[in-house]
C-alpha cells in the first residue's frame, strides 16, 4: 500500500482543531510512502494560510470553491479533480467535505472511501442533518472517530454501523522547550510584570464556554489580584465577550489577543490552561497544554474526560459552573508543586498516548484494512475504545 495515492478533502476557513490535525497527519502519512494530496474547499483568502502551511511541509494542495452549503458545482469540480488524481482512497473531514467529497468519490472508479468525524456538535442532532449524515455513512467504507465520545455519538445519533467505525485520537509532538520564547511571548503582550497568567485558547463561539470563564475570573482575582487572563482566539462572539468582561469590571485583568502566532510559547509561560467547553469532540488545546507542560482545568464533558486525567494531569469540573471553575484554578495557583506535577504527567501522557507517530500508524492501519486484504481489524467496538482511557 505504500505507493497508494490518498486524497484528503476538508472545508477550511482558518486554522483550528481539524486543520491542525491535518497539518500533523498529512506529512506523517507522506513519510510512510503514501502519495498524499489535499483538496481544500473554500475561498482564496479563507484557505490561503492553511495551504501555505501545507506547502511548507511538502504536501500537495489544491483549492476548490464552494459557494453554498450544498453546491452541485462543487461536487462537479471535485469529481473532475479526483478523476484526474485517480486516488486509491478518498478521506473527507467535516460535514461540507463529507457531503461534497463523498458524492464525488462515488464517481471515481475503484476509490475506497473514509470519513473522519471530529465533533459532537448539537446541530448534527437536527433531523435534516441526521438524514444527510446517514446518506454519507451508508456509502463510506470506514468512519474514523477522533475520540470515544465522538465514536459513541456517531453510532447513537448519526446511525453509523459499529463494524465500520475506528477510533484514532489526535496526536501532537511536544516542541523543544524554550523558556526565553515564553518570556518573549509575555513581553509582547505586556504581561512580563504580571502574574499569575491563566490562558484559554479557542474560537469565540458558545461551544468554548468563554462566557463561563469570564464569570469565574472575578472570584480568582479576589485571591490573586495580580492575575491576568489571556484569551487567544477570535470568532463571532468576541465583541459580546469583550463587553461582558467590561460589565464584570475585569478591565486590564483580561486580555483578548485574537489569533497569535506561536501560541505554544505563551502556553509554556502561563501557570494554568483552562478549557471551559460546553462540548468537545477532542480538544486539541489540551494536547498543546500537555506539550507545554502546563496543568489543565477543563470541563468534564465528552472527549476532555478521555484526554485530561482528573487529579493527575489536571482538574475536571462540571461544565457551565463558574464557581467550580474558579475554585479549581485557585487550587492550582495555591499549590505550585502540585500544578508542576500535573504538567509533567501531562507531557508524559502526551508522549505515550497522543504522539503523532501513534496517530499516523493507526490511520495507516485503517487504510491497510481497505487497501490490503490482510489488514488488521482495529474495530472501535471490539477494542471498547480503551486506547484513550486509563
Amino acid at each position: 500500500m505504500t505507493s497508494a495515492r490518498v486524497v484528503h478533502v476538508c472545508k477550511v476557513s482558518g486554522i483550528a482543531g481539524a486543520e491542525n490535525h491535518l497539518l500533523s497527519l498529512l506529512p506523517g502519512l507522506a513519510a510512510r510512502g503514501l502519495g498524499v494530496h489535499m483538496l481544500v474547499l473554500g475561498s482564496e483568502p479563507e484557505t490561503r494560510g492553511f495551504r501555505a502551511r501545507l506547502a511548507e511541509v511538502g504536501v500537495a494542495v489544491d483549492r476548490v470553491s464552494i459557494r453554498v452549503p450544498l453546491d452541485p458545482v462543487t461536487v462537479r469540480d471535485l469529481t473532475r479533480r479526483l478523476r484526474a488524481l485517480a486516488p486509491a482512497l478518498v478521506h473527507t473531514h467535516l460535514i461540507h467535505a463529507d457531503l461534497h467529497g463523498q458524492a464525488a468519490a462515488l464517481r471515481v472508479p475503484g476509490a475506497r472511501r473514509v470519513s473522519s468525524r471530529h465533533n459532537t456538535d448539537p446541530f448534527r442532532r437536527r433531523a435534516v442533518i441526521r438524514w444527510l449524515d446517514g446518506r454519507v455513512l451508508r456509502r463510506v467504507d470506514r468512519v474514523i472517530a477522533i475520540s470515544c465520545a465522538v465514536a459513541r455519538f456517531t453510532v447513537e445519533v448519526e446511525g453509523a454501523e459499529p463494524a465500520t467505525l475506528r477510533t484514532v485520537p489526535y496526536g501532537l509532538d511536544p516542541p523543544t522547550p524554550s523558556p526565553e520564547a515564553g518570556r518573549a511571548a509575555l513581553r509582547t503582550l505586556g504581561l512580563e510584570r504580571h502574574g499569575p497568567v491563566i490562558a484559554m485558547v479557542g474560537r469565540a463561539v458558545p461551544q468554548k464556554g468563554i462566557d463561563v470563564l469570564l464569570e469565574a475570573f472575578p472570584r480568582v482575582l479576589v485571591a490573586y489580584p495580580a492575575a491576568r487572563l489571556v484569551i487567544v482566539g477570535d470568532g463571532p462572539q468576541r465583541p459580546a465577550l469583550e463587553r461582558r468582561a467590561r460589565r464584570l469590571g475585569l478591565g486590564e485583568a483580561v486580555l483578548f489577543t485574537g489569533w497569535v502566532d506561536r501560541a505554544a510559547n505563551l502556553l509554556s509561560a502561563c501557570e494554568v490552561v483552562v478549557i471551559p467547553s460546553r462540548w468537545e469532540g477532542f480538544g486539541m488545546v489540551a494536547l498543546e497544554a500537555m506539550a507545554a507542560g502546563r496543568p489543565i482545568v477543563a470541563s468534564r464533558v465528552d472527549a476532555l474526560e478521555e484526554v485530561v486525567v482528573d487529579g493527575e494531569t489536571g482538574v475536571l469540573v462540571p461544565a457551565g459552573e463558574p464557581h467550580a471553575l474558579a475554585d479549581a484554578v485557585g487550587a492550582l495557583l495555591s499549590d505550585p508543586e502540585r500544578a508542576a506535577a500535573f504538567g509533567r504527567a501531562g507531557c508524559r501522557r502526551l508522549e505515550t498516548e497522543f504522539s503523532v507517530e501513534r496517530m499516523v500508524r493507526r490511520t495507516v492501519a485503517v487504510y491497510d484494512e481497505l487497501l490490503t486484504p490482510s489488514g488488521d481489524d482495529q474495530s472501535c467496538l471490539r477494542r471498547g475504545c480503551s486506547s484513550t482511557q486509563r
